[in-house]
């Protein structure tokens, strides 16, 4: 068992320093957790029969000691050096997730990031793996409970087939809900426990079906061959595009499963004679510190050298020192409470679970007093200009002056559209927000994904100042067009259904003076070869949709899409605060795609087009900070400040539409 585990451990470690190397090395998650579920069944089945019973309570206690001691170490070591090694853009965050982590609700925490369009580009966490210990301390939540009562049941209850049948309910439930959520919303599916206990499970069924099954020599070779040969065929076959977990989970499941079975002796020339080698018993003595400690390790040599992907002399010093602390995490935590036998009453171990996350919790409000007192200014008319400074000898602004917002307030600067009108992915009923009064004389809408929901700022502010009713629909990732859009390498279906209802709705109750209307140029159409294909696709799709709309007497007016900066912008302006020319981006890689927008205004005589390349760009360069403003959320969503400071150039566009205000 030692050596599958360092076999799942070391998938990970590859995977996480470099995904070229091995596409689907995450499958070795799905591998622990069918050794999870193997081992903690058999355990629970031991008890049973030579007990008579199971005790929750010595099972809960059990896990405390094996599971809390490294975990807690990790964690306190984790989120005392993010202070020092992360941006403080990213302290807020990594303390919601040390939280989190230490009440192992992370897997929930990050399905809710998944489905939260307008903070999807938050960066990685260097707790987000604890995602998968959070899975399996839900599970045995529930799976203990499972057995106790198959004990407490009497020989009527208690015999092998009613615990299989027990159990394999319990896989097929979840291995059933797993495919459909897989297909139909697989950003949270890959966090759910519903959706991954089922290979917990098919440990268990392991467990229970291998009490009276003894496999013939010949076979326990063939299947440990072919569990490691499925496993690496997932690893090499599977990559990030992979629907995963689904069906696509249950090739290293059954792969994990079949080099279970085939136990500690295939024979000679067996798979055993590989997991059994030293260099893989190793391995699997600090499987559990190595996952626990690989990841931060990656996220802060990620962080140090301002690269998403380490380059081989850092990757290979990440896997070192992941590997060193990994075995003096055994040595130091794990071997002592084993071999002093700590933690074995529920009081002390209950103690300690309270202490431990407390602890946590006290280092997470330290890092989040850190980011608070690091927000910096309040906003200074005098001095953040914003786009006033264009056409300056310093367009960015003075150093000397604090920006605003701060390079850590920043990702916070959300239009004020979170919860009402960014419609997810997976919804087809309408969603709006309305603002101004119902008797007035002009009416607008705005209408696309985020990059249109980020001028809200702006277009409210001209609401405001008018008198006019303004009307915000946007969805994720979702152009104005009625050409099938693609979303994770899926037909965006409901982005089509969303559109057909929204015209509608336009064309009937709304009504609308002017439409402005706007999105990401990165939207891809599902039927195009290439990007500048699609482009032309979804520009005649606009079309199609406008085309009722101003037949309606309704003006059209589209926002060609800002630039696409490089990397996370708050992130940079925090690393380079005295060389902010570090976090500058060339026009034509910031402009690098097709416009849609700009194509199907072309293709539309009565449409109007409004280009604010020049409030984002000086010559051929696309500057994060203007007038002392940072521009950027993220690295192409604008801080909500910025858009409401190009409200006149919106204004002006509304006034040509209107025949003047």
């Amino acid at each position: 068992m030692q050596g599958l585990r360092a076999v799942a451990v070391a998938l990970v470690l590859v995977y996480h320093v470099d995904h070229d190397l091995l596409p689907g090395g995450y499958v070795g998650v799905d591998v622990f957790f069918v050794i999870s579920g193997f081992l903690i069944t058999s355990l629970l089945l031991r008890e049973a029969r030579t007990e008579g019973r199971v005790s929750l309570g010595a099972f809960y206690v059990r896990r405390i000691r094996r599971i809390l001691p490294a975990a807690s170490v990790v964690l306190v070591g984790t989120g005392l050096a993010a202070l020092w090694l992360l941006p403080a853009t990213r302290l807020a965050e990594t303390a919601r997730e040390l939280v989190a982590s230490a009440v192992y609700v992370e897997n929930l925490f990050l399905a809710g990031e998944s489905v939260d369009y307008l903070a999807a580009e938050s960066a990685a966490s260097p707790v987000q793996h604890f995602w998968s210990l959070a899975v399996e301390e839900q599970f045995y939540l529930l799976w203990p409970l499972l057995f106790a009562a198959w004990a407490a049941g009497g020989p009527r209850w208690g015999r092998r087939r009613v615990a299989l049948a027990a159990a394999g309910g319990v896989l097929a439930v979840s291995l059933g809900f797993s495919a459909v959520l897989t297909a139909t919303d697989p950003q949270p599916a890959y966090f759910l426990p519903q959706t991954r206990m089922w290979e917990l499970a098919a440990g268990g069924v392991l467990a229970v079906a291998s009490v009276r099954i003894v496999w013939p020599v010949r076979v326990r070779w063939v299947l440990g061959w072919a569990g490691l040969a499925a496993i690496g065929w997932s690893v090499l076959a599977y990559d990030d595009q992979t629907p995963f977990p689904g069906v696509a989970a249950v090739v290293p499941v059954a792969g994990a499963a079949a080099v279970i079975a085939a136990g500690c002796n295939g024979g000679r020339w067996s798979s055993y004679g590989l997991l059994a080698s030293g260099p893989a018993r190793f391995g699997g003595d600090i499987s559990y510190p190595l996952y626990l400690w690989h990841w931060p390790v990656i996220v802060f040599a990620s962080a140090l050298t301002g690269s998403a992907r380490l380059e081989p002399l850092y990757a290979g010093l990440a896997v070192v020192v992941s590997v060193v602390l990994a075995w003096g995490t055994k040595v130091a935590v794990e071997d002592p409470v084993r071999r002093w036998g700590l933690l074995r009453s529920g009081r002390r171990a209950g103690v300690f679970a309270v202490v431990a996350a407390l602890v946590v919790v006290l280092v997470g409000a330290v890092q989040v007093g850190r980011y608070e007192w690091l927000k910096g200014a309040e906003f200074d008319p005098v001095q953040h200009v914003g786009p006033a400074a264009l056409g300056t000898s310093e367009p960015m602004g003075s150093g000397a002056v604090p920006l605003y917002p701060s390079a850590v307030a920043a990702g916070e600067d959300f239009p004020d559209v979170k919860d009402e009108c960014q419609a997810p992915p997976e919804t087809t009923r309408l969603q709006s927000c309305v603002y101004g009064p119902d008797d007035a004389d002009t009416t607008v809408a705005l209408v696309g994904d985020s990059h249109a929901a980020q001028w809200a700022p702006a277009l409210r502010t001209i609401a405001d100042d008018h008198d006019w009713q303004l009307h915000i629909y946007a969805k994720s990732s979702c152009s104005f067009t009625l050409t099938t859009m693609e979303r994770n390498d899926r037909d965006y279906d409901a982005c089509t259904e969303w559109n057909e209802s929204l015209l509608d709705e336009l064309s009937g109750d709304i009504e609308p003076d002017i439409l402005f209307t706007t999105s990401s140029a990165n939207n891809k159409a599902a039927s195009a070869s290439s990007q500048s294909d699609g482009a032309l696709d979804i520009a005649a799709g606009m079309n199609r949709l406008w085309s009722p709309l101003e037949d309606a007497g309704t003006d059209v007016v589209a926002i060609r899409d800002n630039p696409r900066m490089a990397t996370r912008l708050p992130e940079c302006v925090s690393l380079h605060k005295d060389d902010l020319a570090q976090c500058e981006q060339p026009a034509e890689d910031a402009f690098s795609n097709d416009d849609p927008q700009v194509i199907a205004a072309g293709n539309d005589p009565d449409a109007d087009v409004v280009d604010l390349t020049e409030e984002f760009c000086t010559g051929d360069t696309c500057l994060p900070v203007i007038g002392n403003v940072t521009v950027y959320r993220d690295s192409h969503h604008l801080t909500a400040t910025y858009s409401e400071m190009l409200a006149p150039k919106l204004e002006r566009a509304a006034g040509n539409a209107l025949g003047g205000l």
